[in-house]
């Protein structure tokens, strides 16, 4: 205590002590926190008052400054003026604390968590009324913390020292009537007119003012003349009213659920929203408090607390007092809060309400009754959403702008919330809010609603239409909650409203809606649908949207999404419309359960929560996606790295995930919000910046996982180092090499790696004794890219660059299953936590989920791309190479026969015209006879793998080509051979060309040496040699009438050449990558070129002039045109389609040169593609062996 006050202090001493009731005077110095209960206590055992007022005084000349302040507002207080007056003059320097605790200001609760960037934004508006006058308004829902919060905002020193020296004045307001508010303002004037008095003993008190009017003056002229620069804090204003009593030219902090309250007053004004709830971090701390722990010792149920509520404040707070009593609780109060019992939740506090239910309904007893009705006619909305004004206007038959008059109502109440970033405005409740008007339970609204909305969704929405949107979106929703099964099911199993819904809303809502509502459907049907959308949900995020009819056709016979989609193609077909039916899919079964495209670009890691919930997944996209396992609906989508994301994992309790990435990062992100905006950091959280980044490796950080007890962050990189780092203080545990760790607890380590000398093994070690356990060897044309141990069995899967995934047994060495499906090499295998599901990802934009035990090895056919196929008399006989070291030759309709052959697994086949044999090809052409598979013939001569062969329309002569740069003109019956030699790389392909007038059949050939050659078959002469193109020559087709050939090549051109003059007619620029496929159409009038980024050109033959280009909109997962290279062209025989293949079949208009139809394979990059000569079955295989068999629909 400053020395002047002690004398002052002891000079009175003996007046006071003579005077004072000392019992009288601690209640408030108690309550401005000097003085402690124990201390009352021994003062109050003192046997006489005098006595007691010795004790007192001893006690304060022992304390601070802030104790002798005290003690002098109490003696004002108490109407002790006189004595105050002794004590005036030596009062210290007034501190914040004291011109808050003189101005009636609540002191800080006892459990107390700031907020700072709420109060900073209330500072920085006070601070605008340094000036002048005018209106602060602070507005939230009820139990939001407003008034916490304006206390708090002025417990700032340079606040009140440079805007409101004359002091701070909080006044209560509440619920009042005009008598109760002349008893307020009665009091605030008394209080004032007595601190001026006791400032300036010349100035006297008056009577009270006995009128709200004479009041209101009084306030004004003691605000104006005596407080010129003070600030009157109205704590709680409900009516307009009221708040005109304090119209009085000064300055204003007013609390109030309602914001438009302050549009009644004059001056300025500005505002500051209070968030409905409180940050995670922020409510657990408040309930640490309470029962005095530490928020990260706090049990589960706490967290799920705060996430039932909200962060609501006021409901963190009656629930911490509840606990601090009844500790063992926590379950029994989350429970309440999930049964919406919100009476239960009761507790007497400082706040104007002791329950939950009972600040909820206080809110909504302020509308007017027809307000009120409408109000509880919001319980129809579900949690989370929001709605715009046209969704109630159905409900109320109101116009539209009359739906928003009542809503800007319930805004200003802060009843209702206002997303202002859309337009139209989107309107939501708070959790609290919605529950609270569900126990009213108004279930009747439902079928109301739909009712009045069915005529609303019959055709596509229009754009921007929110509240169509909003139909689309939740009218399954109503309906279940309504009871309208039957209609349910019309609309979910209806093919109509799967392809506008996905369309719009995309397919995880769909398949959510399928899981949602599946105990209510049909078990069959529904298995239909949601496989449907689970198996091609990537290609229904595609941008153009697909056909989904088509789409539908590629599902089995026996679905009713098969059986809708025919119907409605054999309809569409009449009207012109073009549809392919995969009329051989009988035999194939999916093995996947579901395929989602979470990124553009390659996906590196995907990984499942330890709850089987969700996955997160990463990749070349810097993202990190978490989205839900069953349905693969986006959770969360956050910009992660700056570089490549390598890594993703989740901690076991899921409430972290961290990441790692090529910009040599590690971070770690809060899992379990699974929003953006609540990403905590997590290391050096004090920190104002985010530090939730672990640096310290040189080089891309590869791999990172969490330890068993959530405490320890594991992370390697191709730097060569291995660091083991404490997640919560950021230090470095184990940085290898050079320092080693011991675990706790023995744990059974199974370690799976890859051995840089044999990259297509997979070898498994004992950890204790480094004793090779098992060595996997896998295909010798692929790499394994990636390994995991299913924790439920004994299983092990494998991911492979040739596209696939193995699981293997590591008991037997035996394997189990193939995964086919991906379209590019699978970096990434995870089993689920109970391993039932597999999850795999892929450079293909994709990750699939697999049910682990119905994938299974597969006894189908799996063939090879090269085949031929025989259209005769509406037959078809197909010819393949199989995996199996056999040559495939089938009918439709019949199944495959097989003819063994050499170890060597065969090449390309070709079949005559019957009835005449076929050739297969591996180092020998071999000829066979069909059906029987009797050799026929063995043409030995080759030196290297053969690539290609075909026989002479009459049948006798078989022509090859090979790697070893011949071509063998073979007269397969007598064994006769002419070889063809020139070529100074490997011959892919040739065609016999016929030239007028002599109308001979020549041999023309090409190669990746850049020449076309053409031959003499009988003589073997080389009769041209054109060197054509700078690179290889990737294609050549001849025109119909044999006067032209086209060539393309890998230099990015394309050329038409003269059969008569052999020399180039025209030069075709265009194409910005290599020109793999051309074709003319069967009028020799165009020719189709197509490249290796999936675009197509239409050219004029005559002049060379460009028709059309023929592509999609945008690139695809393949990150091309065409989902590959296009490899195959064949105009239909009217020249009006063009058909394509690459990574799927398109057709195209050739006038428009826009797209028909689509089809997707199984597989992909297609390498050729058979087509009857009516153009109405299509024949082709893709890359992991599925034979696809397509006709139009008629």
């Amino acid at each position: 205590m400053e020395e002047g006050a002690r004398s002052c202090l002891l000079q009175s001493r003996s007046s006071l002590e003579q005077d004072i009731r000392a019992s009288y005077l601690m209640d408030h110095m108690i309550s401005d926190g000097v003085l402690t209960g124990d201390e009352e206590d021994r003062i109050r055992s003192k046997p006489t008052r005098r006595e007691q007022a010795a004790a007192l005084l001893e006690l304060l000349l022992r304390k601070d400054n802030q104790a002798y302040i005290s003690f002098y507002n109490a003696l004002i207080r108490e109407s002790y003026g006189d004595l105050a007056s002794l004590l005036h003059n030596s009062l210290p320097l007034v501190s914040p604390e004291a011109v808050l605790s003189e101005g009636g200001v609540p002191q800080r609760p006892v459990v107390f968590v700031s907020r700072p960037a709420l109060v900073n934004r209330v500072r920085e508006k006070l601070y605008h009324l340094q000036k002048e006058p005018g209106w602060v308004t602070v507005f939230g829902m009820a139990g939001s913390g407003k008034s916490v919060l304006a206390a708090e905002s002025v417990r700032d020193h340079a606040l009140i020292t440079e805007c409101f020296p004359g002091g701070v004045h909080w006044l209560s307001i509440g619920q009042l009537d005009r008598a109760d508010l002349l008893v307020r303002i009665q009091s605030l004037c008394f209080r004032l007119e007595q601190q001026s008095q006791e400032k300036d003993p010349s100035s006297s008190l008056h009577r009270s003012p006995g009128s709200l009017e004479e009041a209101k003056e009084r306030l004004r002229f003691l605000m104006l003349h005596r407080y010129p620069r003070s600030l009157l804090i109205l704590d709680d204003i409900w009516d307009s009213s009221v708040l005109k009593a304090f119209d009085i030219q000064c300055r204003v902090l007013l609390t109030t659920r309602d914001r438009s309250l302050a549009d009644c007053v004059s001056g300025s004004k500005s505002e500051v929203a209070v968030e409905s709830g409180l940050e995670e971090d922020q409510a657990l701390e408040i309930l640490a408090l309470y029962v005095n722990g530490k928020p990260q010792r706090l049990p589960e149920q706490a967290r799920s607390i705060v996430r039932e509520c909200k962060g609501s404040p006021l409901v963190v707070s009656l629930v911490g007092a509840l606990l601090r009593e009844f500790p063992d609780r926590w379950a029994y109060y989350l429970h309440t809060l999930q049964q919406k019992k919100f009476k239960r939740i009761r507790k007497s506090s400082s706040y104007d309400y002791d329950a939950l239910d009972q600040a909820m309904a206080a809110s909504i007893q302020v509308l007017s009754e027809e307000h009120r009705e409408l109000y509880i006619d919001l319980t129809v909305l579900e949690k989370d959403v929001k709605v715009p004004a046209k969704v109630l206007s159905v409900l109320w038959d109101l116009e539209p702008e009359e739906v928003e008059d009542v809503f800007q109502d319930f805004v200003n109440k802060s009843l209702l919330f206002r997303d202002c970033h859309h337009r139209p405005y989107l309107y939501y409740l708070h959790d609290l809010q919605l529950d609270f008007l569900a126990e009213m339970n108004r279930s009747g609204l439902e079928v109301g609603l739909i009712h009045s909305t069915q005529w609303r969704l019959q055709g596509p929405p229009t754009s921007g239409d929110e509240e169509c949107l909003y139909w689309f979106r939740f009218l399954t929703y109503h309906m279940a909650k309504a009871n309208l099964t039957q209609e349910l099911y019309s609309l979910m199993f209806s093919l109509d409203w799967v392809r506008t819904k996905a369309q719009i809303m995309g397919p995880a809502h769909l398949i959510n809606d399928y899981v949602e509502y599946g105990a209510i459907l049909d078990k069959e049907v529904r298995g239909h649908f949601q496989e449907f959308l689970s198996l091609n949900g990537h290609q229904l995020e595609q941008r153009p949207f697909p056909d989904v009819v088509q789409l539908a056709l590629s599902q089995p016979d026996s679905s009713e999404v098969y059986r809708q989609a025919l119907l409605q193609a054999q309809e569409r077909a009449t009207r012109g419309g073009l549809y392919l039916d995969w009329v051989n899919k009988s035999s194939l079964k999916s093995l996947s359960r579901l395929v989602v495209q979470p990124h553009q670009g390659s996906i590196y890691s995907a990984c499942f929560s330890h709850d089987g919930t969700k996955i997160a997944s990463c990749g070349s996209s810097k993202t990190l996606r978490v989205f839900k396992s069953t349905s693969g609906e986006k959770l969360l989508e956050i910009q992660a790295h700056d570089d490549d994301v390598l890594c993703c994992a989740f901690s076991p309790d899921d409430h972290l995930l961290a990441t790692c990435s090529s910009d040599r990062k590690v971070k770690v992100w809060d899992g379990s919000r699974l929003s953006v905006s609540n990403l905590c950091c997590l290391w050096n959280i004090n920190k104002p910046s985010s530090q939730n980044t672990m640096f310290g490796h040189l080089e891309p950080v590869n791999h990172c996982c969490f330890s068993p007890d959530d405490v320890y962050l594991s992370t390697s990189s191709s730097d060569g180092t291995l660091k083991v780092t404490s997640i919560r203080d950021h230090s470095f545990y184990l940085d290898s090499p050079g320092q080693s760790m011991s675990w706790k607890e023995q744990v059974c380590i199974m370690c799976c790696t890859l051995s840089v000398d044999a990259p297509h093994s997979l070898s498994v070690f004992d950890v204790e004794t480094a004793a090779m356990l098992l060595e996997i060897r896998t295909s010798r044309l692929s790499t394994v890219q990636y390994c995991h141990a299913c924790p439920s069995s004994k299983l092990v899967a494998i991911a492979l660059s040739h596209y696939a995934v193995e699981l293997w047994d590591i008991e037997t060495s035996k394997k189990m299953a193939d995964c086919s499906g991906h379209l590019s090499w699978v970096h990434g295998v995870q089993f689920s936590p109970d391993g039932s599901l597999l999850l795999s990802c892929s450079d293909d934009q994709t990750v699939r989920v697999w049910e682990t035990n119905k994938v299974h090895t597969s006894s189908a056919v799996c063939l090879k791309r090269d085949s031929d196929v025989l259209f005769n008399n509406g037959d078809i006989t197909v010819v393949a190479a199989d995996n199996r070291n056999r040559l495939q030759v089938r009918g439709l309709g019949l199944k495959w026969n097989h003819l063994s052959l050499s170890p060597r697994l065969p090449s390309p086949s070709s079949l005559s015209p019957p009835p005449s044999p076929f050739s297969f090809l591996p180092l020998s052409p071999q000829v066979l006879e069909v059906p029987s598979g009797t050799s026929l013939a063995t043409l030995q001569g080759h030196t290297r793998t053969v690539l290609h062969c075909q026989f002479t329309p009459e049948g006798d002569t078989l022509i090859t080509s090979s790697e070893d740069t011949t071509i063998r003109v073979w007269r397969w019956r007598t064994g006769e051979c002419v070889v063809l030699e020139g070529h100074k790389e490997q011959v892919r392909c040739f065609s016999l060309l016929t030239t007028s007038p002599s109308s001979e059949t020549h041999l023309l050939s090409w190669s990746f040496d850049g020449t076309i050659k053409v031959w003499d078959m009988s003589s073997g002469e080389r009769l041209q040699d054109l060197v054509c193109h700078q690179g290889a020559v990737l294609a050549c087709d001849v025109s119909p009438d044999g006067q032209l050939f086209a060539t393309t090549s890998a230099d990015k051109t394309a050329k038409v050449w003269s059969s008569a003059s052999w020399e180039c007619v025209c030069l075709l620029n265009g194409h910005q990558d290599c020109v793999r496929s051309c074709r003319f159409s069967w009028d020799g009038r165009r020719l189709a070129t197509g490249d290796d980024n999936g675009e197509i050109r239409l050219w004029n033959v005559k002049d060379g002039t460009l028709l059309k280009i023929c592509s999609r909109e945008n690139k695809d997962a393949m990150d091309s045109l065409h989902g590959g290279w296009v490899t195959d062209l064949h105009f239909s025989p009217d020249n009006t389609v063009l058909l394509s293949t690459g990574g799927y079949i398109k057709w195209w208009n050739v006038e428009k040169g826009e797209a028909l139809q689509t089809f997707y394979p199984t597989g992909a990059n297609l390498k050729r593609i058979h087509v009857s000569p009516d153009f109405s079955t299509f024949v082709t295989i893709d890359n992991i062996g599925i034979l696809y068999i397509l006709k139009k629909v008629e």
